[in-house]
């Protein structure tokens, strides 16, 4: 009996496991589905409050005024207006340099002297032959003399005929002979001294005197060297005139549809940032550069120099100026917002505003204000297509959300002016002060659970951006 009983006691301890193993295969899916549920439940309750931290307040910023520029950037060097490489005419030994880099030195002004014995001798030697044939000239023109006057006597002689023809003729033919003699003598004489005028020539180009008034900007040759002309004239020194500069400025292929000749540019260089230098855009050279297969145009202008701070080869951050706006009223480009509504609007301003011009003016300047580009930044508006450079020169109309005293919001209708990359003219519509609404500040949680910068450091990107 009490075997029996331990037996079942036995069988039943061994049927619990077996019960409850059944019990989990049973409710496992329930459990799975049940842990999704709650992961997922987790995942939304965040994305919902990163989504709430992420819609920060609005940023609002005031009308002020400053003055604003739409510029054309290019980068160039600087090179002088005017420069001449000064070399040699002669060959022989660089005697003398008169002058070091960076002298400042007069047209006229002796700079350097070449050997020049050989080519004095040669002069020596042109002024004996000279004289040797100005003597012989002499005596044949005294037997051109004594020939005319045997020519003479036998003239009368054959008129009373106390004399025979053949006297009479040898006498005229030695006397013309003569006269040619003193003729070929005389030839002898004129191409010796042009002989005689070129060797002093050559012997003053052994003295290098400065073609311009200017400063000597390179010296290649040096003292004692040994210089060689038959072939190229060799580099002796370099002047320029550094009191004006020009600037060589590259610019891109899309860039150079903008500039116009005449308009106005400025520059800075790299150790001056603070001081600009302005002129006028003189030139555009019609033949790119490629470099990497980019495309470049060389855009000319000059700019005094009376201080001779600048120098050559000094890099330059170029700005070719488009359209200006001095004290100005501006907002940041990302108050505004262009619509076609506001296109069309301004489009009836205009045509209200000049009446007197015709149907087909009105309706090219409609058409210009519908075709505006809706939501670009710094927007084509009112000018049409992208294709027209002269587009973004042009009032332009938007939309600004004013933020009024009590707090409400209205949104109002301006005339866009001058534009650069930050912020922009207002023409109208708005009043310096006023407040509009640039964007909405960006605090995610993210970047709110990072540490904030120690002084010094940039500060934490995405913070305090605009939307």
């Amino acid at each position: 009996m009490n075997v029996q009983s331990r037996i079942r006691d036995l069988d039943a301890t061994a049927a619990r496991p077996k019960g409850r193993q059944g019990w989990m295969a049973r409710h496992r899916a329930s459990a799975i589905l049940l842990l999704l549920g709650l992961i997922a439940l987790g995942g939304g309750y965040y994305w919902y409050a990163a989504s709430s931290n992420a819609a920060g307040k609005p940023v609002v910023v005031a009308a002020t005024r400053a003055d604003v520029e739409d510029v054309v950037t290019a980068v160039g060097n600087l090179q002088p207006l005017t420069s001449v490489d000064v070399g040699a005419q002669v060959s022989g030994q660089l005697d003398t340099l008169h002058v070091q880099i960076g002298d400042d030195v007069q047209k006229g002004q002796l700079l350097a002297e070449i050997d020049s014995s050989v080519m004095a001798a040669k002069v020596d030697a042109d002024n004996a032959q000279l004289q040797n044939l100005q003597a012989q000239l002499a005596e044949k023109q005294s037997q051109l003399a004594l020939a005319q006057l045997q020519a003479d006597r036998q003239t009368r002689l054959l008129r009373d005929n106390a004399t025979s023809q053949d006297a009479f003729d040898s006498a005229e033919a030695a006397a013309k002979s003569a006269a040619a003699v003193v003729k070929s003598v005389q030839a002898q004489i004129q191409q010796s001294e042009s002989s005689l005028k070129a060797d002093k020539a050559t012997l003053s180009y052994s003295k290098i005197y400065a073609p311009m008034t200017g400063t000597v900007s390179a010296i290649p040759a040096k003292q004692g060297q040994t210089l060689n002309a038959n072939q190229s004239a060799p580099l002796i020194l370099t002047i320029a005139d550094l009191s004006t500069m020009t600037v060589f400025t590259q610019v891109s292929e899309a860039d150079v549809a903008k500039l116009r000749l005449g308009m106005d540019a400025y520059f800075t260089t790299l150790g001056n940032g603070n001081n600009r230098h302005t002129g006028k855009l003189r030139q555009i050279l019609p033949t790119p550069t490629v470099t990497n297969n980019v495309v470049l145009y060389t855009a000319l202008f000059d700019v005094a120099n009376p201080n001779k701070q600048l120098m050559t080869q000094m890099t330059a951050q170029v700005f070719f100026v488009r359209a200006s706006a001095q004290n100005a009223i501006i907002v940041p480009v990302a108050a505004l917002h262009y619509t076609p509504s506001a296109q069309q609007a301004v489009g009836r301003a205009v045509q209200a505003q000049a009446p007197q011009q015709g149907a087909a003016d009105q309706g090219a300047r409609a058409g210009r204000g519908a075709g505006g580009g809706g939501g670009r930044r710094g927007g084509r508006g009112a000018g049409g297509g992208g294709n027209d450079a002269e587009a973004g020169l042009r009032p332009r109309a938007a939309t600004v959300t004013v933020v009024m005293d009590d707090g409400s919001q209205e949104t109002r209708d301006v005339m866009v002016g001058v534009t650069d990359r930050v912020n922009a003219q207002i023409i109208s519509g708005l009043e310096e002060g006023e407040q509009v609404i640039a964007g909405q500040e960006v605090t995610t949680t993210r970047a709110a659970a990072r540490p904030a910068p120690r002084p010094g450091q940039p500060g934490i990107p995405g913070v305090g951006g605009f939307r």
